[in-house]
């Protein structure tokens, strides 16, 4: 495929997690998809490999977080491989607490499909939103 056609497939994958449409979602995903979410303290942390946990992993966002995208996200392309930088804040549901995150999805295509993403955000946000405070 080539870059432009990468790109095409990263943004119709962003929209299809963005509409909670897990068959659209999976059928633009390799099905060795592995997503990499950094991070201990907060619920989507971890490592999600294939179809099936991919689908778990984003059941679990749609219960635990609410996310909104204050301005489109940017797409920077080579090749095989796409940058997505962006912007989401929300509230963690659990807890009620907002977050703002500043986030860079590195994502592979192979074959015509999401094989890799690597996401760097900031999990001191997302953990410090998630943590339960006692009450005394």
């Amino acid at each position: 495929m080539s870059t432009e056609e990468n790109v095409q497939l990263v943004k119709n994958f962003f929209a299809a997690m963005g509409s909670s449409n897990a068959r659209d979602l999976l059928a633009l995903a390799a099905e060795d998809i592995e997503w990499i979410i950094p991070g201990e303290g907060w619920p989507l942390a971890g490592t999600h490999r294939g179809h099936a946990e991919l689908a778990a992993v984003l059941k679990k966002a749609s219960e635990a977080v609410e996310t909104r995208y204050p301005k489109p996200p940017e797409f920077v392309a080579q090749g095989d491989r796409v940058m997505v930088v962006g912007v989401a804040t929300g509230t963690i549901k659990a807890t009620n607490t907002p977050f703002k995150d500043e986030w860079v999805f590195d994502i592979t295509v192979r074959d015509g499909k999401v094989a890799h993403i690597q996401e760097y955000i900031d999990t001191q946000a997302l953990a410090r939103a998630s943590q339960i405070v006692a009450r005394t």
